[in-house]
């Protein structure tokens, strides 16, 4: 699926950015192009774009591995705050989120990492005048440690709510964790009788319509990062030479690399294709959920195949150099490892995706 003329000047920007800046590159890709606002609504002081224009952006980040908080604070808890509808809180906190002057870590799951929002780490009890008082142990926090906005998806009384927990107050521990891919943040946030104020209602719709949007964000990662490990393996095979030829002229390769181009070009065409898709429900039922979530489960399970077993075969094809520091193959490996596991595994996602259609 071909981008707009307007999505391939955005794609040009972000890419231009970010071959010519410096380390970290988030600053200016906020200041410059106002990448974190793109699916913030204008009245909160966002760009009022949608999935498409951020699946631009992300595959650009997936090409070449960028850190940034651009999917856990720019896309998993900005539209967690948004879908509540809670007007107050949003006027208060996506402003920031928006600009870039403030990052947001939503705290969510527990160590099965199932992202299922009738599973949080987390619980909440009324504490009177002073709010509510949190207690659990959430992981596979995006950003978690640094994060100047800190949303807790917690079970209280009533059933499952957001909370908006200040992050700097003493019952809060935030703890960065060793991940294998070490290109994505990742933090345990322990909460002991820490203080929070209520966002919005009940929070299962808005938590589902979050991680089905984050899902369609970072398929378009790996989608983006799939295309780049596919090319540099290519552009691999056109000049290391074995037996006084370049082993891309080898058919037994040539095979391989066509049945690669076939599987990344499919995941990109129906990751853009589903991004593309209408992304303006309100998470409170509406007759676009369902469909949004499908199409979530299937961005998830096709842009994890398709960048593993890129990665894999880059690792494979470039026999001669395998796992090593001096080439970024494990690098691509790693994030594949990493990303198919978040927001649950394609394996869920494929049950989910079975039951609907079952159902129907």
């Amino acid at each position: 699926m071909s981008l707009t003329a307007e999505q391939e000047d955005l794609r040009d920007a972000v890419r231009g950015l970010l071959a010519s800046a410096g380390d970290p590159p988030w600053r200016r890709l906020c200041r410059e192009v106002g990448v974190a606002g793109l699916a913030i609504p204008e009245r909160y002081g966002g760009a009022g774009a949608g999935p498409a224009e951020v699946g631009v952006v992300m595959e650009e980040l997936g090409r070449d591995l960028i850190p940034s908080p651009m999917l856990g604070s720019a896309v998993l808890a900005a539209q967690a705050l948004l879908a509540t509808g809670d007007e107050a809180a949003c006027r208060r906190l996506l402003p920031g989120i928006a600009d870039g002057s403030a990052t947001a870590a939503l705290a969510w799951t527990t160590r099965a990492g199932r992202w299922d929002s009738g599973e949080v780490a987390c619980v909440a009890r009324p504490a009177g005048r002073a709010g509510w008082e949190l207690d659990g142990e959430a992981h596979y926090v995006l950003d978690g440690a640094a994060a100047d906005v800190l949303l807790v998806a917690a079970r209280g009384p009533a059933g499952v709510g957001l909370f908006e927990v200040d992050p700097g107050q003493a019952g809060v521990s935030r703890t960065a964790v060793a991940a294998m891919d070490l290109t994505r943040e990742l933090a345990v946030v322990r909460l002991s009788r820490a203080r929070g104020q209520r966002v919005g209602g009940d929070a299962a719709g808005a938590l589902s319509r979050a991680r089905d949007l984050a899902c369609l964000a970072l398929g378009a990662e790996q989608a983006g990062a799939a295309r780049r490990a596919l090319d540099l393996t290519v552009g691999y095979a056109l000049t290391r030479v074995q037996f006084g030829q370049v082993i891309g002229s080898f058919q037994a390769l040539q095979h391989r690399l066509a049945d690669l181009h076939v599987l990344v070009e499919s995941a990109l065409s129906l990751s853009r294709a589903f991004c593309a898709g209408d992304g303006s429900g309100s998470g409170s039922g509406s007759a676009e959920e369902p469909a949004l979530g499908l199409r979530a489960g299937a961005v998830k399970v096709c842009c994890s195949e398709a960048l593993m077993r890129t990665a894999a075969e880059m690792i494979q094809l470039h026999g001669a150099i395998g796992i090593t520091w001096e080439h970024p193959a494990h690098r691509y490996l790693k994030r594949a490892h990493g990303a198919m596991h978040l927001f649950g595994s394609p394996a869920q996602h494929a049950a989910v995706i079975a039951a609907g259609l079952i159902d129907r």
